[in-house]
């Protein structure tokens, strides 16, 4: 999207920009808000999910999707309220007036992404060398490949990519196709008598947890597969008649995504054994290939599908590293964050110096994960990503009810749906719904916001601007479809 950005005296460095041509009608936007949702999530955290609760490894999904709608219905007040595309730090600025809490929602948004990309380069890796034929690659190896893959994104960002709707229509396609297979053949080991469907309303903890509490961490777990919706309101400036069709169409997209993951619940479930489901072949390439190779073994689709898995999270970890990348770019250049980080490169005119500090967080982060367990490996990045996007969440919904002073005639959600959806998503952040091998993600994500806080520290004690911080909130949030300047 075209943006404006405040320069050193706190005016917009661009003026008199032409409004965004609105491109997006209902078809379009629904395949985008599905495609943002599907992609690393369900291949990352089902068979984690089936290791928790068993049989009954469809309902944390069910439970997700509940609390992600009640947030949904949140941000389709707000986003019509207000239909800018700077997303949830403009609703916290709205809300609350306090530069350090818009700061800490951009930066944990900026944080959310670069986690999710990292989650995806590994989930990648393990797939793309199972693919070329090794089903066991050693750690080291994964890691080699997994920052290999940021690398690569960190060129691609440095071209100044033009990422199009129809270009991400492409990779919906491939993704809902690759779920489609795993749906089928579940299904159909089903249909021939072989699958043990009665399995489905069995619920199992290893940790002789009761259903609620079980529920509850494999929900917090899950919720990883369900966020994404939140970044279509970054296109609302390019949707035709947004105040009509965003609510019908980010609802429906929901609803899709949903019904899709708990069908593929239901074939892991259905077609692997239950002494199996907890320790898939391979635990971070995810468990939907073992369903493939279990339930079609004399079909060549194993052959393939790694492959089909890795153009499903592939665009999602380049549009990520991109939103994070333009996202440090435009604080640098609202006088958040230290200067050094709005440069751009003379020719290509990227924001380099904002793509090597995310690219480097990203390598830190990935290289410090696998210094750990195998057991945390897809548990720390995965649930640390929702950890950040619960806290946004909880934020997003508060403030959906103290925006409520100002009149609207745009959707309105019932009030207690905010009400609800700020008590669930911060009941998600607690301890008691994390496993113990978990709580890393609490370490990841306080050092995380601590570097942030530290660069904004430094930025207030020697930059003070004119113009103040976050003078043009309104067009902070940059589209990472867009060069910067």
């Amino acid at each position: 999207m075209t943006t404006e950005y405040v320069g050193t005296g706190g005016q917009p460095a661009q003026q008199d920009q032409p409004e965004l041509k609105r491109v997006l009608g209902p078809g379009l936007l629904l395949l985008f808000i599905v495609g943002d949702i599907l992609g690393a999530g369900v291949y990352a955290v089902t068979g984690r999910l089936a290791g928790q609760v068993g049989g009954v490894a469809w309902l944390p999904f069910l439970v997700a999707f509940a609390i992600a709608t009640l947030t949904a219905f949140s941000y389709l007040e707000l986003v019509t309220k207000y239909p800018q595309a700077a997303g949830a730090a403009l609703y916290a600025h709205k809300a609350f007036g306090i530069h350090f809490v818009t700061f800490l929602v951009a930066f944990t948004v900026v944080c959310s992404g670069i986690t999710s990309a990292s989650t995806s380069s590994g989930l990648l890796a393990s797939n793309l060398l199972i693919g070329f034929g090794n089903d066991a690659p050693s750690k080291g190896l994964v890691l080699a490949v997994a920052l290999t893959f940021m690398l690569v994104l960190a060129a691609i960002n440095l071209r100044g990519v033009g990422e199009s709707v129809k270009f991400n229509v492409v990779l919906t396609i491939v993704e809902m196709t690759a779920l489609a297979i795993v749906i089928g053949i579940g299904f159909y080991v089903i249909g021939k008598g072989d699958g043990d469907l009665d399995r489905i309303t069995v619920f199992e903890s290893p940790d002789d947890k009761g259903l609620f509490m079980a529920v509850t961490v494999a929900t917090a777990i899950a919720f990883f597969s369900m966020v994404g919706f939140e970044d279509s309101v970054n296109m609302v400036e390019e949707t035709k008649d947004p105040q009509r069709i965003f609510p019908r169409m980010m609802l429906t997209g929901l609803g899709i995504a949903v019904i899709i993951y708990m069908l593929v619940a239901v074939s892991v479930v259905a077609v692997i054994p239950a002494d199996r489901i907890g320790a898939p072949t391979n635990a971070e390439a995810g468990i939907l290939i073992d369903v493939v190779k279990i339930g079609a073994p004399d079909l060549p689709i194993d052959d393939f599908f790694p492959f089909m898995t890795v153009f499903a999270v592939a665009n999602t970890a380049l549009i990520n590293m991109l939103m994070a990348s333009r996202l440090i770019y435009g604080m640098a250049r609202q006088n958040v964050l230290p200067p050094v980080l709005g440069k751009v490169l003379p020719g290509r005119r990227s924001p380099y110096v904002a793509i090597a500090f995310t690219t480097l967080l990203a390598f830190a982060l990935i290289t410090y994960v696998r210094l750990g367990s195998e057991s945390t490996i897809v548990a720390s990045l995965s649930g640390t990503t929702a950890l950040l996007l619960l806290a946004v969440f909880t934020i997003v919904n508060v403030a959906c009810l103290v925006l409520r002073r100002e009149p609207s005639k745009g959707f309105r959600a019932p009030t207690v749906v905010p009400v609800l959806g700020a008590i669930l998503c911060a009941y998600l952040l607690g301890p008691w719904a994390r496993l113990e091998a978990d709580m890393i993600q609490y370490k990841i994500a306080a050092g995380l916001l601590g570097l942030g806080v530290v660069l904004w520290l430094l930025t207030r004690l020697l930059h003070k601007p004119e113009g103040g911080h976050f003078a043009d909130i309104e067009h902070m949030d940059v589209d990472p479809t867009d060069d910067p300047v």
